[in-house]
């Protein structure tokens, strides 16, 4: 099972009105992740529950390589597979402009998607375009990934 990861407003809250808690994070960091000023948001606990969900975790994010040499440090994760995005964005319309590429690269296998952008129209273009089961879950982006989005995915993967 894939899970594919966004990083902004899913894993990298922003847009609350409270301040965030600042994170340490306990795993070895590169420069390039210590230097970073936002990390501190995102919740280095959030690694070990990613993996414990038994899924092939992609990155499906603008930050591409950059966020195996700076989240997936910060968050005790090894290198992952990155979606890389067309030079060519998508059209104006009601499907983000990942969705074709995520399911493209899901290449039939069943996956989840936990993004802050997806909408009813990327569920209905993954429902009638990809063979196999999906789940996109879209992460309220002033919080990041919460206890509740991981029951959603646990739910879904039937562990709960």
């Amino acid at each position: 099972m894939l899970l594919f990861l966004d990083i902004d407003g899913t894993l990298l809250p922003f847009g609350a009105v409270d301040p965030y808690p600042v994170y340490e994070t306990p795993f070895e960091l590169t420069a390039e992740a210590a230097a970073h000023p936002l990390l501190a948001r995102i919740d280095p606990a959030l690694g070990p529950r990613l993996l414990a969900l038994g899924c092939e975790l992609v990155w499906a994010t603008t930050w591409l390589d950059e966020a195996n040499v700076c989240v997936a440090p910060w968050l005790g994760l090894p290198p992952l597979p990155v979606v890389h995005w067309p030079d060519e964005a998508e059209g104006p319309g009601p499907l983000h402009w990942k969705t074709r590429t995520v399911a493209a690269w899901a290449a039939g296998r069943p996956f989840v998607w936990l993004d802050d952008e997806i909408t009813a129209a990327d569920r209905d273009w993954v429902a009638a375009h990809h063979v196999e089961r999906a789940l996109l879950h879209r992460v309220d982006h002033r919080y990041g990934l919460t206890d509740a989005d991981f029951g959603v995915v646990e739910g879904w993967l039937g562990r709960r």
